[in-house]
């Protein structure tokens, strides 16, 4: 561990250089804390912001190590980084979030099996490692139903739908054949998550539950705070709380759950991501403390920051070509707009995103 706590002038290693890269650098920035990207790309948005960069693979241990070598904890924007990358950089510093973290949230199937065993809610599911397993989950899992790779997918790629056994095969194939896991559709109203922020203390604060809605699988908009009632938000908090202390997870990490109302139990954990996450985006303009300085406090030992709100907000993605309306944007009141230096638009690409204000509720 780092001496604790990490004074003003130390540097923090990240491992990726996208948004969320991007965004906790200039949080740290605000802290007096420098940052060190290392990315596998010339271009990473995050360079723009950093203090020192790296470019490299993420399987490149010999790199691993000397960017490690430099910094004095090391943090991740995505959850898929290899093991053996966290293994190089632990080596010469600090890790958070813990290994945990991220071997359980980087295999759906470890993810599902982690979460039930808390005695946590999900949707029914059952282990796809091939086609006659699948043909045997499709016996138990009841259809509609997804069929989702074990590794890898976001924003709704390396998923299929499934609504008859039929179609077992050709939902086989059109995954790669790589292994999966099933899980039946749950019909809900509303999407919510959870940011926590947990420190090294086991000291966890939470945000406001937020209300998702998303478009073609990618997050689209987030509303806070959502419609749910106090004794839902407060159930969501404390399974929230709970995954957190089961990983021992240190810094913010998500929870994605389903909320059908009128049913027992009425949250359902559909997946969570131990890092910075977009639904948190909002905490930037509606929080004192954003969930991006709260990470950064956490990994580097400080006291974590206040977590309350002091305004409702809409956080809109700005996706693909939707940036180009950034002047129109730019002018709209109570609007705060967050470009994330992408050199191309490309359909479905998460370029910026937006946050409106309004008078808290």
């Amino acid at each position: 561990m780092p001496k604790a706590p990490l004074p003003p002038g130390s540097t923090i290693g990240i491992l990726g250089g996208g948004q969320l890269a991007r965004m906790l650098s200039v949080a740290a920035s605000r802290l007096g804390i420098e940052t060190h990207i290392y990315a596998n790309e010339d271009a990473a948005p995050a360079f723009a912001v950093a203090a020192g960069r790296t470019v490299g693979a993420y399987d490149d241990e010999k790199a691993l190590a000397a960017f490690a070598g430099k910094v004095a904890v090391v943090t991740c924007e995505f959850e898929n980084v290899p093991a053996k990358a966290l293994e190089a950089a632990a080596r010469a510093a600090p890790v958070f979030p813990p290994a945990k973290s991220f071997a359980v949230a980087q295999d759906r199937l470890a993810e599902k099996d982690f979460v039930s065993a808390l005695g946590v809610a999900i949707a029914p599911y059952a282990a796809a490692g091939s086609l006659d397993e699948l043909r045997v989950g499709l016996s138990r899992v009841k259809l509609p139903a997804l069929l989702k790779t074990r590794r890898l997918g976001y924003d709704g790629k390396g998923q299929v739908p499934i609504g008859d056994a039929s179609e077992a095969e050709s939902a086989w194939q059109a995954i790669g054949g790589v292994p999966a896991v099933l899980e039946s559709l749950v019909r809900f109203e509303r999407e919510v998550s959870v940011i926590a922020v947990r420190g090294q203390d086991g000291e966890v604060r939470f945000y406001d539950p937020v209300e998702n809605v998303h478009q073609n699988g990618i997050l689209a908009i987030s509303r806070v705070p959502a419609a749910i009632s106090q004794s839902t938000a407060f159930e969501a908090r404390r399974i929230a709380g709970a995954i957190a202390e089961a990983l021992g997870h240190v810094g913010v990490i998500a929870i994605e759950m389903f909320e059908r109302e009128g049913e027992s139990p009425n949250l359902i954990v559909n997946e969570f991501a131990p890092r910075v996450h977009n639904s948190g985006h909002w905490t930037l303009d509606a929080c004192l403390v954003s969930q991006f300085e709260n990470h950064v406090r956490a990994i580097c030992d400080w006291p974590l920051g206040d977590t309350a709100r002091h305004s409702d907000a809409v956080m809109t993605n700005l996706i693909g070509s939707d940036v180009d309306r950034w002047r129109e944007l730019a002018a709209e009141p109570a609007t705060s707009v967050h470009l994330y230096g992408k050199a191309e638009a490309r359909p479905g690409r998460k370029m910026g995103h937006t946050t409106r204000l309004y008078p808290k509720s």
